[in-house]
């Protein structure tokens, strides 16, 4: 059977051959090896490289790496490189993975500007990293996910950082009004490896899976040229990492469901919800204390707070006080929102302003797509009228001259007096811009035909 199980990897559809194509010496040599490998190996229950290696899963996981696009890694390789090198590379690389000795290269690190500041570094795998990574993650979250928490909603499937803000919402409402807000000190640069493999290990028999898992782990970042070697943290870009997080946090989940805790959790944001002050004070230590000694994870103390959940934010949302708490845009969200547009509506960036609406719009659909979940309607009304004035000082800014102001009013209907008032006028674009003359000249209609989004809903447009 296992032998039979070789002959089915020659047929994947992955670029990896066909049945009738010959092997040459060193791919027959490679099956053989991997082939032999298999027969030594005792069977074990749970997740195994057999699974990780079927044709289905390998497929689902190709298709996943194509779908997620992105960077390539140190070697350069792209995702449109991926099918015609594994057509020639799989059968040598499946043996590594059954005798032990593959092994994923440096991940290559990059910054990305952190949401509220600062910024978050990021290792990005190789491309066949990627793909070998999927292959394991779908097999082992298929195994751990029914065991994670119910009030774990990130990195799994079915399960969205809404559904972590509506039950955040639903403790607040049921009384618990003080939010213990856990701030995870460089969580995913400080994972210990020792403690999350152990983690592995109680869930995974299989030794070659265990090795691979562990030689992720340990492969290294390249910066500037240079290697260093990782002996603790997981990296942020590769699809196993967001697993592995949930495993070890699944400790604090478990923890804090044994202690009868109201908490909700999305990937290292655990927010806990209690009825008073002193409660949260005392909850936030004792978390502290399990923290530091069970999983070596430190709380930031300066982010980390016990407070009323108005004036905290969670996942980019904020709540009112009452029995009957809604859900309101977080104001550093919309701090960054408004910073995010500024840096997309430039008056000075030499594009039309229907090329500026296309570009601007994009983010816009986005940014409804995840803050439109909000029910406070008329801050995204505001928003709305907000972008509309920016975008009609951009106009009045790009007439430039007095007489193509005027000329551009009178075109667009403004009658004579007020056309020439407002085009001699010597206040700024900004003040201008909400000035009867530029409302009828640039009404919403306008924006709505150059297909400017609403971020309020196409209702409002």
């Amino acid at each position: 059977m296992r032998i039979m199980r070789q002959k089915d990897q020659r047929e994947l559809n992955l670029g990896i051959g066909a049945e009738s194509e010959a092997l040459s010496t060193s791919a027959q040599a490679t099956e053989v090896r991997a082939a032999k490998a298999c027969l030594e190996r005792p069977a074990v229950a749970g997740p195994s490289m057999e699974a990780v290696v079927e044709r289905e899963n390998l497929k689902k996981a190709l298709a996943q790496v194509k779908r997620n696009k992105g960077a390539p890694g140190i070697d350069g390789m792209t995702v449109e490189d991926l099918g015609p090198y594994l057509k020639e590379h799989w059968l040598t690389i499946r043996a590594q993975l059954f005798e032990g000795t593959y092994k994923p290269q440096p991940v290559r690190r990059v910054e990305i500007p952190k949401a509220s500041g600062g910024k978050r570094l990021l290792g990005i795998p190789t491309v066949l990293d990627r793909f070998i990574q999927q292959a394991v993650m779908q097999v082992l979250q298929a195994d751990w996910d029914g065991t994670f928490s119910e009030t774990n909603f990130g990195f799994r499937p079915g399960r969205s950082a809404h559904q972590a803000v509506e039950r955040a919402q639903a403790y607040i409402a049921s009384g618990h009004a003080i939010v213990v807000d856990l701030d995870l000190e460089k969580f995913f640069d400080r994972v210990n490896h020792d403690i999350l493999m152990g983690l592995v290990t109680k869930r995974v028999a299989d030794k070659c899976l265990l090795r691979l898992i562990r030689t992720f782990l340990n492969a290294g970042v390249m910066e500037g040229g240079l290697v260093s070697p990782t002996e603790e943290g997981m990296p942020q870009g590769g699809p196993l990492s967001p697993l592995l997080s949930n495993l070890m946090l699944d400790v604090l989940d478990k923890e804090l469901e044994k202690r009868g805790h109201h908490f909700v959790r999305y990937a290292d944001d655990c927010n806990i919800y209690v009825r008073s002050q002193r409660a949260g004070e005392r909850v936030l230590a004792g978390i502290e204390r399990f923290l530091e000694r069970r999983l070596r994870l430190k709380i930031n103390k300066a982010k980390s707070a016990v407070a009323k959940p108005s004036v905290r934010k969670f996942l980019g949302f904020s709540f009112t006080g009452g029995t009957e708490p809604r859900r309101l845009v977080a104001p550093q969200a919309i701090a960054r929102f408004k910073a995010k547009v500024r840096e997309l509506t430039q008056r000075t960036c030499g594009k039309s302003l229907g090329q500026i609406v296309r570009k601007l719009s994009v983010y816009l659909v986005g940014w409804r797509g995840y803050f439109g979940f909000c029910q406070t309607p008329s801050v995204l009304l505001k928003l709305d009228r907000w972008l509309r004035r920016r975008l009609r000082a951009i106009a009045w800014k790009q007439w430039k001259r007095g007489t193509t102001r005027y000329a551009e009013l009178r075109r667009r209907g403004v009658g004579r007096d007020l056309a020439v008032k407002t085009a001699g006028s010597p206040h700024g674009p900004w003040r201008l811009a909400n000035s009867p003359a530029l409302t009828v000249a640039l009404p919403n209609a306008f924006f709505a035909s150059l297909g400017l989004a609403s971020v309020a809903g196409q209702r409002h447009a």
